[in-house]
């Protein structure tokens, strides 16, 4: 071999080295890219991602050609080092030269610039991206025939092969990408994607208005005083009902109140011509259902009933939202309505408080996998009704039982777990 052979079998070992490197880079970086981003940027129209998804449409294409390309550079790599090592060392050296060029493509060809192809692959796919696309075209015919027959081979294996369909992303799939996204979006924000996720992990009775707390109208009582408690009510809507709540007659928008009296007279035959229909909803509902129910039938208010038809307690549409972006209310008024926070940390909780929203406000974890609220939850414990004084231990959380009134717990004191 000439001098100028020798310099130029070492200038073309060495870009041999770097091709190889550059479609084991290619490799890594096409397959590992992430296609959610990569839709994301191709609805913006950038042309590296479209390219991209294009590309990976047809991996078998794809990887055809990175492999003809990767296998061309080692083999002639190969050749040229085997050619160099009989020119200098003889054909002693050709089985050491060969090991020695393993080590440097296995180093320099595949480790690592597969290593940083996985460190960074939508970075890198997009330099690789054109120069595999313009390769795939040019040779073509042979990743054609290649693919060919290497898909008819995995066709007798019953493997089929064609366009990449995406499979759908599950819940728990997506509340994992919710989840890794800590720090690249706003709590807030990750904590209503996380909220709506758990939709259809809760049901109505979880978050309803229990039976007892409703505050209704019953227009068997007398007509001042059915005056009296809805211009004091606090709330948009009341049930109606005669005798008891089981007997709604329907539920009053207060807004239509001041209406009705500017128009006409008020009494309580106007009244019943203002109520809506009530709007029934089963027990164990949920959220996620319900919340669908209520926007195709328009509503933001609902009843939820047991098997029997029996009213349990009253849902809004409100109280949904207050699952998904937290409450509307501020801290300090919940606070002193029904959780009290002492001075030594512990709470002060009204024993009908719920336990999700008792676990929302203390960031504790009681259970919520059976009674609702804090006095059920202490009474199934138990098994008995408590007397003033009982102490108890639930989750790791002592509580102490400050007022038993009507067989419920009224009051209770909640100490921080040990």
């Amino acid at each position: 071999m000439s001098h100028y052979t020798v310099i130029f079998s070492i200038v073309s070992l060495f870009l041999l080295i770097l091709l190889s490197a550059f479609f084991s880079a290619a490799e890594t970086a096409l397959i590992a890219s992430n296609r959610y981003r990569l839709r994301h940027r191709a609805r913006l129209k950038k042309k590296s991602a479209i390219l991209i998804l294009k590309l990976l449409n047809r991996p078998d294409r794809v990887l055809g050609m990175i492999l003809i390309g990767n296998c061309f550079s080692n083999v002639f790599a190969s050749a040229v080092m085997t050619l160099l090592a009989l020119h200098f060392f003889g054909g002693h050296a050709v089985l050491i030269s060969s090991l020695l060029l393993t080590f440097f493509i296995l180093i320099f060809s595949e480790v690592a610039p597969k290593t940083v192809a996985a460190l960074y692959p939508e970075n890198l796919s997009r330099w690789v991206a054109w120069p595999v696309y313009i390769l795939l075209n040019l040779f073509y015919p042979l990743v054609w025939l290649i693919n060919t027959i290497s898909n008819g081979l995995l066709r007798l294996a019953g493997v089929k092969v064609g366009l990449l369909v995406s499979e759908p992303i599950s819940r728990e799939e997506l509340r994992s990408i919710v989840y890794e996204s800590t720090g690249k979006m706003a709590r807030q924000y990750q904590q209503m994607l996380l909220a709506i996720l758990d939709l259809n992990k809760i049901t109505v009775d979880d978050v309803m208005i229990p039976r007892h707390d409703i505050a209704g109208i019953d227009l068997a009582e007398d007509w001042n005083t059915v005056q009296q408690k809805i211009m004091m009510s606090q709330h948009d809507w009341l049930p109606i009902y005669r005798d008891n709540i089981n007997k709604v007659i329907g539920i009053l928008h207060l807004r239509d109140i001041t209406k009705a009296t500017l128009i006409q007279s008020f009494n309580q035959d106007v009244l019943v011509k203002m109520l809506s229909e009530p709007y029934f909803v089963p027990e164990g509902t949920p959220l996620n259902i319900q919340l669908t129910h209520f926007q195709q039938q328009r509503k933001r208010i609902a009843l939820v009933v047991d098997e029997y038809g029996d009213i349990l307690g009253l849902l809004t549409l409100k109280d949904i939202l207050e699952e998904i972006v937290g409450e509307f209310t501020s801290s300090v008024n919940l606070d002193t309505k029904m959780i009290h926070r002492r001075s030594d940390g512990s709470y002060l909780a009204d024993g009908m408080v719920t336990i999700r929203e008792l676990n929302r406000v203390t960031q504790w974890h009681l259970p919520v996998n059976g009674p609702k609220t804090l006095s059920g939850l202490i009474i199934e414990y138990l098994e008995v009704i408590p007397r003033a004084g009982t102490c108890v231990k639930i989750a790791g959380y002592p509580i102490e039982i400050m007022r038993v009134e009507e067989n419920r717990v009224k009051t209770a004191r909640i100490f921080l777990r040990n």
